[in-house]
């Protein structure tokens, strides 16, 4: 009775990793085929010419020691919002150029600093960072229930907080 329990568990086991190696494989070629991968730059798709930071801790010394903002986009992937924003963001040529003036960082998961979800954990949401690790809280979007969202209308409203951000900074540093 105990080989026969421990042959249909073998069996069991032989059947489940048959069918997740089939989907592996399945999910591959579809996306093969669908269109080739680029390779994923930090930037991931709001500015392939910017110089993004990988992880909030670079993006917080980076920013103390150049004197720059940091600013912080959360955002994600599969997002329609995010994809919205990302797409007005990354070809508005003004804020281009006004976001190379930043350490730049854009996340698609949470980071543990709850400074960063001042009002709550939504996407997507951009903060702004002074050089002395600063969460400019004061720097927000139109909307009083989502302080630090930004939707494509809203693009130089977003502008001008990057300016603000930059002007805070020689006034106040």
């Amino acid at each position: 009775a105990m080989e026969k329990s421990y042959m249909s568990m073998f069996l069991l086991l032989v059947a489940i990793s048959c069918a997740l190696a089939k989907d592996v494989g399945k999910k591959e070629t579809k996306e093969t085929t669908t269109k080739p991968k680029l390779p994923q730059t930090l930037s991931r798709g709001w500015g392939d010419q910017l110089i993004w930071t990988q992880t909030y801790e670079e993006a917080l010394f980076r920013s103390k020691h150049s004197n720059k903002p940091l600013m912080i986009i959360h955002h994600l992937e599969d997002c329609p919002h995010s994809q919205a924003l990302k797409k007005v963001f990354a070809e508005h040529k003004d804020i281009q150029k006004l976001a190379e003036k930043f350490i730049l960082l854009n996340l698609v998961y949470e980071t543990t600093d709850k400074n960063l979800s001042p009002d709550g954990q939504y996407v997507p949401r951009i903060l702004f960072i002074d050089p002395s690790l600063t969460v400019r809280a004061d720097i927000t979007g139109r909307y009083s229930n989502r302080l630090y969202a930004y939707e494509p209308s809203d693009v130089s409203l977003l502008y001008s907080n990057m300016q603000k951000a930059l002007k805070l900074l020689k006034t106040e540093l």
